[in-house]
């Protein structure tokens, strides 16, 4: 007997009582709470918005197909989860719910990484997603301008890809259109 209480796992209700410069996240019952992102890492999750949004979701020099979002609010069983873009594919869901909060799992997640961030970003949340059979993850850090890509296989995260800089790439699962990193990091 460790002598120490035990934690009350958060709820919902505690994420309802966090002040509008929060994100407030619950994860493994722990509620997060980080603030709001700074404005680099806004430019950057915008930018890559724009740049995913514009062919995969309206289908302008690209195949379309997508429904993209940035910062849904994600309900996985008792994991509230918000992400700095999400993507669902039209054939899983053609339109968007008129609801507060997802509780369907998307196939693609984008975390723009910051240090208060990263080391959930990497570890805990990343854990949720496969276990929600999210197919793809992006980690993208604007310090060290680097995209990291990850495809779900089994139950575990492989990276496929690892860009750096100025780099034009092609990264799964958007692989159909061609991404200039340098706009991302643009000042």
């Amino acid at each position: 007997m460790s002598g120490e209480p035990a934690r009350r796992r958060a709820t919902y209700a505690d994420i309802e009582t966090l002040p509008d410069n929060v994100v407030g996240e619950i994860v493994d019952g722990e509620l997060i709470a980080s603030p709001r992102p700074a404005i680099r890492h806004s430019g950057v999750t915008s930018r890559l918005g724009i740049i995913m949004g514009t062919p995969f979701e309206f289908g302008q020099g690209g195949p379309g197909g997508w429904i993209i979002l940035d910062e849904p609010e994600l309900h996985l069983g008792e994991h509230v989860l918000v992400p700095d873009l999400a993507g669902w594919r039209r054939e899983r869901v053609p339109e968007l719910p008129d609801e507060p909060a997802w509780t369907i799992a998307p196939d693609w997640i984008c975390e723009v990484l910051s240090p208060s961030t990263e080391a959930t970003d990497r570890t805990s949340k990343l854990r949720i997603y496969a276990n929600e059979r999210v197919g793809h993850a992006w980690l993208v850090d604007p310090n060290l301008r680097t995209l990291e890509v990850f495809r779900l296989e089994g139950s575990n995260w492989l990276l496929v890809g690892a860009f750096e800089g100025d780099r034009k790439v092609r990264a799964e699962p958007f692989d159909a259109v061609e991404i200039d990193l340098a706009l991302l990091w643009a000042r």
